[in-house]
């Protein structure tokens, strides 16, 4: 198939520049893949297509406050730093703009001097090898200083930080928010929990490749960026109980799709490991553990939408967007909810 193939018209009025003030709250788009069916819900609702046994695989990577200013030492010029893969404790590769002021050996002073870095290499994509300076612990002195680093798409400005957060997440790393359990309250998790459907976790720490395009009109020539993976033992545990009993392994998001089939493909089926990840699913493809997705609607001709389409069919997919599109429902990472089963 053509990257084209996965084009479809948005206004962009439909796409969602802020949280709701319930996470809960969102529309929900019930699709199934078998009949290509189409209801309309609220996310709250989706308990009741969770059945006792059924397990949700939720990814509780945690996202960085990776956007930080700085000023080039040497003259005062203004720098953004994105942070994007940690390469050692406070060595990072990240995007720098504008570029042409972040060549090797340059350093930069951030928030009055309570950090400072280093330019250490320039790579042929354009990326920078960046060494930190801080007294305090890192991660502490990041959250100070960074903002979280909202998609392009998003331009309001993002009033409390822990909206782009999960309310499981945990493990900090990732670059962009795995959206599709921004609609998940503790309440709802443990409604879930009290109906018998079990919930396990994975880490995929999410790059921002999540948001670049493809640019090549061949689907099959495209390369995914790599993404680090953890895979605890009681989750594969959990994975091999629940399809032995016949229940459904249901993944929240398409970072935790990813992982899951990653492993699986790798392995056979899904054991406790980490390491790096850069499958690209996309029709066809015969899903090895995946019986059921939530996630939320996105970018026309995207991995993403791609990703979805092999699992619910192209025709389907492309049909439910149609009538997200027509019912006015919100688009991308502030968005509305989809649930394929």
């Amino acid at each position: 198939m053509k990257t084209s193939d996965y084009f479809y018209e948005l206004p962009k009025e439909l796409i969602a520049q802020t949280p709701l003030e319930r996470r809960d709250s969102s529309r929900l788009l019930v699709l199934n893949k078998t009949s290509g069916e189409v209801e309309h819900k609220h996310f709250f609702d989706i308990i009741d297509y969770l059945k006792e046994g059924d397990c949700l695989i939720l990814n509780d990577s945690r996202v960085l406050p990776a956007r930080i200013y700085g000023v080039k030492k040497e003259t005062g010029a203004r720098v953004e730093f994105l942070l994007l893969t940690q390469r050692s404790q406070k060595v990072w590769e990240c995007l720098a703009g504008p570029g042409k002021k972040a060549r090797e050996n340059t350093e930069f002073i951030f928030g009055d001097g309570i950090m400072t870095c280093k330019v250490l290499e320039v790579l042929e994509n354009g990326n920078r090898v960046v060494e930190f300076y801080c007294e305090d612990n890192f991660f502490a002195t990041l959250d100070k200083l960074g903002e979280m680093p909202l998609p392009p798409y998003i331009t309001a400005k993002l009033e409390d930080k822990e909206r782009y957060q999960t309310v499981y997440s945990k493990e900090l790393g990732s670059a962009a928010a795995p959206t599709a359990g921004l609609h998940f309250t503790e309440d709802l998790l443990q409604k879930i929990r009290d109906k018998g459907i079990n919930i396990g976790y994975v880490t995929l720490h999410v790059g921002l490749g999540t948001f670049r395009p493809v640019k090549v009109d061949d689907v099959t020539q495209h390369k995914m960026h790599s993404e680090h993976y953890e895979v605890p033992e009681e989750t594969a545990k959990l994975i091999k109980e629940t399809k032995a009993n016949g229940g459904r392994v249901i993944s929240v998001g398409t970072t935790s799709c990813r992982t899951l089939e990653a492993v699986a493909k790798e392995h056979g089926e899904v054991i406790a490991c980490d390491g790096w990840t850069d499958i690209f699913i996309y029709p066809p493809y015969d899903f090895k553990v995946l019986d059921g997705l939530i996630t939320n609607f996105h970018l026309p001709e995207s991995t993403l939408i791609m990703l979805v389409s092999a699992f619910a069919g192209y025709d389907n997919i492309m049909k439910a967007y149609k009538i997200a599109v027509e019912e006015k429902y919100r688009f991308f990472s502030f968005g509305d909810a989809m649930l394929i089963i």
